[in-house]
């Protein structure tokens, strides 16, 4: 009788472990060979080329490889890059013996453990407000309420008559629709947008969070990155910072985070789109943003990252991002992305800011199929069903026995 093939995803683990069960693989033998199946690729930076040689014999040694430049491969370099290819199971055995060769292998042995274990266990759940967050059970929401008079989307509610009435209207809405979070924003971040004074970007948002916070049971993220605007919403009621700058622009902004004790959403951020490789640089000022909150206190679980499109990228960048935001699972962090209606999605469509909503809702499947676990978003009724149509594709694995 002919052979049938066919090709499984090694990119969904739950998904060969469901066709291994089929099979009727034993417990044991799936738990053994469950790690073979998923083949991962690391790339190290600032390596030696004694010790990118070492890590090359050790990995062929367990079946696994090392692609090292020519440089490094015959010596000539002082140090440089390396790409480890490899199953799980591959580098859990590198890490056995890692630990005791010389020329900082053993601490390159404890940051591939971290990234291994990031992306084994995924992000720690967080309470934010008595709402509980468990990060890649379902994609959650987060609804963008512009207090601005210049927003780019079109969308602020700043500066007319019964303001409050209609921002509580509009909150209403967002949370019947099923928005998970609320985000309160005064300062526009437009390209080329004018910075106000603190005094007045509390004027603006500090009465309007007052009342949310009373009258809206979900958590209140303050749109800002200026410590005392963060400091200021928090007393008025916000329950987390989402800061554009990554708490990097002002380190008193790690301070009231942490003498608040709540999370915050680091965004990246870069004032050139300039880069010699986007993905190692967005992922390392993120690092840094999270160990900054980190070294002063803060739980890391409450640090959640975002790539930051539309900021510092150029459209072709964007893209790739988007694209590539699988890469920042390493980083063990709850990812969110915001793509609504930005540029980004004007450039490829070459559609005005008010009707990028397909457009939104392509970047928002596509992001959530790549890890993003929160999408903010301006339509968050059109946006709430583009994330449960795409969680439920994605976790079918999990109720298809």
């Amino acid at each position: 009788m002919a052979f049938a093939l066919r090709l499984l995803s090694a990119s969904q683990p739950a998904a060969i472990r469901q066709e291994m069960n089929r099979i009727g693989v034993t417990p044991e033998g799936l738990e053994l060979m469950i790690g073979k199946a998923e083949f991962l690729i690391v790339k190290v930076s600032n390596i030696s080329v004694p010790a990118a040689n070492i890590l090359k014999q050790e990995m062929l040694a367990k079946g696994g490889e090392v692609a090292l430049g020519k440089e490094m491969a015959y010596l000539q370099a002082g140090e440089g890059e390396a790409i480890i290819m490899g199953t799980r199971t591959q580098y859990r055995r590198l890490l056995e013996l890692l630990p005791r060769q010389p020329f900082g292998l053993s601490a390159l042995a404890q940051d591939l453990n971290r990234l291994l274990t990031n992306i084994e266990a995924g992000p720690v759940p967080l309470t934010i407000k008595d709402r509980h967050f468990e990060w890649g059970k379902k994609t959650y929401i987060m609804g963008i309420i512009n207090l601005t008079p210049d927003s780019f989307s079109g969308d602020g509610v700043f500066g007319e008559d019964q303001l409050l009435t209609k921002v509580l209207r509009q909150a209403e809405a967002f949370l019947e629709a099923g928005a998970d979070l609320l985000d309160i924003g005064g300062q526009s971040t437009r390209p080329g947008y004018t910075e106000i004074s603190a005094e007045e970007e509390k004027r603006r948002i500090l009465p309007v969070l007052e009342i949310l916070a009373r009258k809206i049971p979900l958590p209140l993220s303050v749109d800002t990155y200026k410590p005392a605007v963060a400091k200021a919403a928090l007393a008025a009621g916000a329950d987390l910072i989402n800061d554009i700058w990554g708490l990097q622009k002002d380190p008193a902004m790690v301070k009231v985070a942490v003498d608040a004790q709540v999370p915050v959403i680091a965004m990246h951020n870069k004032t050139t789109p300039e880069y010699t490789d986007l993905m190692g640089e967005i992922a390392a000022f993120l690092q840094k943003s999270i160990d900054l909150a980190v070294a002063q206190g803060l739980p890391r679980e409450k640090v959640i990252i975002d790539p930051g499109i539309g900021f510092g990228k150029t459209p072709a960048q964007n893209l790739t991002v988007l694209n590539r935001l699988d890469e920042l699972k390493a980083l063990g962090a709850p990812i969110m992305l915001g793509t609504s209606r930005k540029s980004v999605i004007g450039h490829v469509l070459d559609l005005p800011v008010d009707q990028r909503l397909e457009g939104t809702a392509a970047t928002v499947a596509l992001g959530i199929a790549r890890g993003a676990h929160l999408i903010r978003v301006h339509d968050v009724e059109a946006m709430v069903r583009v994330a449960r149509m795409t969680d439920a594709i994605i976790h079918s694995a999990d109720h298809n026995h």
